[in-house]
């Protein structure tokens, strides 16, 4: 059952699917991704880049690029979830090496260079928000931002949004994010909104 729920918090984390990895260098690598995850977000920040430099080095054990790519753009996602401003040059620089519809779609979103043809491709969480950012439908966007269960995919998609989020919507991804005891989400929303000053010394 660990091992199961290890795999399926990689899969969400990154949002891309890709197969079950099969090989002891795949399951390590999704296991030190999945601790990362925790890590970078709750703000520990030398236990992350621990976990991140594990994840990377295990996946590099294989021949197989996509695992690699999957682990850069999970960081770039995680990055932008949090306000630190990344385009995802790590992935950029092997993206031609790799075919695969999924991972480039997510790249797109990342980016804010979604195409209307790259929506289908994305994991099922995603595509309403995709289309309404796509479309600029933002009070769209930020209903189904309400909808997205998972908290790392809501807090990228949140993330994206800038400053057309609602107010209802940051104040729901801010009590996600605090639910799940990630503080460096938390602290990242407390400081987008002025009355919230006293809260964050609180979390420092």
């Amino acid at each position: 059952m660990k091992y199961i729920l290890i795999l399926i918090t990689f899969i969400f984390i990154q949002g891309c699917s890709f197969k079950t990895p099969v090989n002891a260098w795949q399951y390590k690598s999704a296991t030190a991704f999945s601790s990362y995850t925790q890590n970078f977000l709750a703000d520990n920040e030398v236990l992350a880049d621990n976990d991140l430099n594990r994840a990377i080095e295990h996946a590099k054990k294989g021949a197989d690029l996509k695992q690699l790519a999957q682990i850069y753009l999970g960081k770039c996602a995680l990055n932008i979830s949090v306000g630190i401003t990344d385009t995802c040059e790590e992935y950029k620089n092997m993206e031609e090496f790799i075919e695969d519809k999924k991972l480039k779609s997510y790249f797109a979103l990342l980016t804010l260079s979604i195409q209307k043809e790259d929506i289908p491709h994305l994991p099922s969480q995603y595509q309403d928000f995709s289309l309404y950012l796509y479309e600029k439908d933002y009070v769209k966007a930020n209903n189904s931002l309400l909808s997205i269960n998972k908290a790392t995919s809501a807090l990228v998609c949140a993330s994206l949004l800038g400053d057309k989020i609602s107010t209802a919507s940051s104040n729901a991804i801010l009590k996600k994010a605090s639910h799940n005891g990630y503080k460096k989400a938390s602290l990242y929303w407390l400081k987008k909104s002025p009355q919230n000053a006293k809260r964050i010394l609180l979390l420092q």
